[in-house]
């Protein structure tokens, strides 16, 4: 490669793929978008397969699954007593990129770092759930990010805070900006003290995850008088409903949020072209996860649901990447390989279990075969948590999913649909003959992962009736 690439990674909090303007389906206004996937490479098949915050920016920057990486459940003061959090000397693909020459940079909501007592104090406090939410990073602990500009898990999009590099726990930042337009003025900053090595920057923006009314006023016009029909226009709505209604309130801040994120990161691509290198410059954007937004009666994430697992993501590199769609699925495992692969860097560790989806966006010769195969699939996981005694897995593929929720209690239910025929998840049919063989592929996931899933005998039993 005779120019290693700047990587810049652009991920918006609970951005589901429906939003994503001309590539999606609800009534969003994102121009910048839209033009930075005209001329990029749009994933239409991008996966959350844990769509809940923590463990999915785990497994994004370690491609490893969350039994190894440490990340089970979200990351607050409660789970921390449970031990959970990334695990200490983790390889990232920011300390690979660290250790081959790049400047490394992350800037805006990090939310893998365990709270301690300190943290209550210094961050953003205590929430009415009586969780400790936020917590600043030790140096140590930031798995090669060498400039740091970013806080813990503090929504407060009006008026953030951050810690930089060099700042002590009781040394935040607080700013008077609407975050992401303050984070990508961080960005371009750091862009423009940017020398000739090779850089990789992720912006971590919290819009449009809630709180849903903390974004400028300046973006809600556009939405503030469609009905609800409109608003929520996905089958799948049970309009009248006292959650349609509430997702309706919702949706006119959310989109107003996108639109403001599209705005940004329309700055920010900008500042990117304006610096004119030879050196080429690969540009992501994606998040970490959707949201039903009254789908299936349901309001936010972490369910295994298409608003929720499905992801936005555009690859965006002039000359390296062919304009264009592809359908092989990338999930929250494959990102970190990906991106070591677009950078031309290969990483030997045989915890990182994502796969390298770079021939596939680069459209090498032989790739396009991918584009026709059904087992081209993700793992979905749910972890049982202090509050939430049940655990749920489940295989999704192009066209099916299948779904088994395990509970102490209650036993197993398992879930089928066929995502070809039904994607909006109208009908179950766990009776369907094809179940049976996705549940056998799901249970050779499991065991191939060496997932410790409570579940899993009682499925064996399931797929024993099943077949007969």
């Amino acid at each position: 490669m005779p120019h290693r690439p700047n990587i810049l990674v652009v991920m918006a909090d609970q951005f589901r793929a429906a939003s994503l303007g001309v590539a999606g389906e609800d009534p969003v206004h994102t121009p910048h978008l839209d033009a930075l996937a005209e001329n990029g490479r749009v994933m239409r098949q991008a996966v959350s397969g844990y769509p809940v915050c923590s463990p999915h920016r785990a497994m994004f920057l370690t491609g490893m699954r969350p039994q190894v990486n440490g990340v089970t459940v979200n990351v607050n003061s409660e789970s921390a007593e449970d031990g959970v959090g990334l695990r200490d000397g983790l390889p990232t693909w920011a300390s690979a990129l660290r250790d081959r020459g790049w400047r490394t940079g992350y800037i805006g909501k990090w939310h893998l770092e365990p709270p301690v007592d300190d943290d209550e104090r210094y961050g953003e406090g205590r929430r009415d759930d009586g969780k400790v939410w936020d917590a600043w990073s030790p140096p140590r602990r930031r798995f090669g990010f060498e400039y740091w500009y970013s806080y813990g898990a503090a929504d407060r999009h009006l008026a953030p805070h951050y810690w930089t590099t060099d700042a002590g726990r009781e040394e935040r930042v607080d700013v008077d900006q609407w975050s992401a337009e303050h984070e990508v003025d961080v960005a371009i900053d750091f862009l423009s003290a940017a020398g000739g090595d090779p850089w990789a920057l992720m912006v971590s923006l919290n819009p449009p995850h809630q709180p849903f009314d903390q974004v400028p006023d300046r973006y809600r016009a556009r939405y503030a008088d469609l009905d609800e029909p409109t608003l929520l226009n996905r089958p799948n709505v049970p309009h009248g409903s006292a959650v349609a209604t509430e997702a309706a309130n919702v949706a006119r801040d959310y989109f107003a949020a996108i639109t403001g994120v599209d705005e940004q990161v329309g700055r920010l691509v900008d500042a990117v072209a304006a610096r004119r290198t030879r050196r080429p410059t690969v540009t992501l954007f994606t998040s970490d996860h959707g949201m039903q937004l009254g789908s299936h009666g349901l309001m936010y994430k972490n369910v295994p649901y298409e608003e929720s697992m499905r992801l936005p993501l555009i690859v965006h590199a002039p000359g390296m990447i062919p304009a264009g769609e592809s359908h092989t699925v990338l999930d929250s495992l494959d990102f970190a390989p990906t991106i070591l692969g677009l950078a031309g860097v290969t990483l030997s560790d045989e915890r990182m279990a994502g796969r390298d989806r770079s021939d596939v966006l680069r459209g090498a010769p032989g790739a396009p075969a991918l584009e026709g195969e059904d087992d081209d699939a993700t793992l979905y996981t749910r972890f049982a948590s202090r509050s939430d005694a049940s655990s749920v897995r489940g295989l999704r593929t192009r066209t099916s999913k299948i779904v088994a929720a395990w509970h102490p209690e209650s036993g197993l239910a398992v879930q089928f649909f066929d995502l070809a025929a039904d994607p909006y998840e109208l009908h179950d049919r766990p009776d369907d003959p094809r179940a049976l063989a996705l549940a056998g592929r799901l249970r050779e996931e499991l065991q191939r992962a060496d997932d410790p899933w409570e579940g899993a005998a009682a499925l064996a039993a399931v797929t024993a009736q099943l077949a007969h």
